[in-house]
């Protein structure tokens, strides 16, 4: 009778241990293979480590992301990538790209962005923070065959070196407009500028009024600008305060053209006392075909004052009747399994 008694209550146990393994949120384990795995939703960060300016990304079938290594600029001389099948299992691909590929880079490399274009995978970058036009660095362009590089760069210098409209040449965004042709948008030190980019991702085309560079800076801005296309119209999102402190945050605008002008709407992405500080330097991700949005961000746990204690969350982006963007909910849970329907990603 004992021993019925005994049995009886481990299996309650083990029932309700299931039970609350199912309605809870599962720790956060890394595999042997480097995978991040989570059962129900990915847990902000989704992965662990020092990780800001997230490029997220849908590349041959599963979600990427491309983030900076969040260090000193001494140590910040590599990247690492992260891909998934559903946003909440990711694998780790270490040192996709490093200084000893990039000659001329020596330091601080980050906030990249990513391109895939007739099979190869172009990666966006800036390096060294230069403060005049005198230094070496700025934007860079490397090349790969897979997402997960090797990337070599591609043209051998930076790609823009210059300090044009009082922009920082760092932070830079390529979008493709809905005739294919493809734009980057980038700057540091509260001016942002656009150009048109070469089919070939080499150099700069100039504009219908003969300039290469316009500058379409909104009121506020600081950096981390993302521009995307809803319903005809075009998004323009920017990071403002300082990156290292508190009160980092993302805003945006809505115009009928890439060039604007963008008004400042208002603030999407701020701190919030229960969940974390420092929230800003995204990217957003569509699912193909359909009308569900994530933004990819950075942000400061609670408790860490450092500037490189940053981490990468996901979590769900909402649109309201008018189209207009609503206030982000930052959270723990992080966003539910969301695998790819493969017919429906060109």
């Amino acid at each position: 009778m004992l021993i019925k008694h005994y049995l009886s209550f481990a299996f309650s146990l083990l029932l309700l241990t299931l039970v609350s393994n199912m309605y809870s949120q599962a720790p956060v384990k890394k595999t042997s293979k480097g995978k991040v795995t989570n059962s129900l939703s990915a847990g902000n960060p989704v992965f662990k480590g020092w990780y800001a300016d997230p490029e997220g990304a849908i590349l041959k079938g599963n979600y990427w992301i491309f983030p900076t290594f969040s260090d000193s600029y001494e140590k910040q001389v590599f990247m690492d990538a992260f891909s998934s099948p559903d946003l909440v299992k990711w694998t780790k691909h270490s040192r996709i790209i490093d200084t000893a590929s990039i000659k001329w880079a020596k330091r601080a490399m980050w906030a990249p962005a990513i391109v895939e274009k007739k099979g190869k995978y172009f990666l966006f970058f800036s390096a060294n923070d230069i403060q005049n036009d005198n230094q070496t660095g700025g934007i860079g362009v490397a090349v790969a065959n897979k997402p997960e590089g090797p990337f070599k760069d591609y043209v051998g210098k930076p790609l823009l070196n210059k300090i044009i409209n009082g922009a920082q040449p760092i932070d830079q965004f390529v979008f493709k407009d809905k005739d294919g042709q493809y734009y980057m948008i980038y700057g540091g030190w509260g001016h942002c500028n656009i150009v048109k980019m070469k089919d070939d991702f080499t150099g700069f085309l100039p504009l219908n009024d003969g300039t290469l560079f316009k500058e379409i800076t909104p009121k506020d801005y600081v950096e981390g600008p993302v521009m995307f296309m809803r319903n005809g119209k075009y998004y323009f999102m920017w990071s403002e305060g300082g990156w290292g402190g508190p009160h980092y945050k993302v805003a945006y605008a809505i115009a009928d053209s890439p060039f604007g002008p963008f008004e400042r709407i208002g603030t999407i992405l701020q701190q919030d006392p229960k969940v974390a500080t420092g929230a800003g330097h995204h990217s957003v991700i569509n699912i193909p075909g359909t009308d569900e949005w994530y933004i990819v961000y950075h942000r400061r746990p609670l408790g860490e004052t450092a500037g490189n204690s940053r981490v990468t969350c996901i979590d769900k982006m909402n649109f309201d009747e008018k189209g207009n963007i609503m206030p982000v909910v930052m959270t723990f849970k992080g966003v539910e399994s969301r695998p790819l329907e493969r017919s429906r990603i060109k």
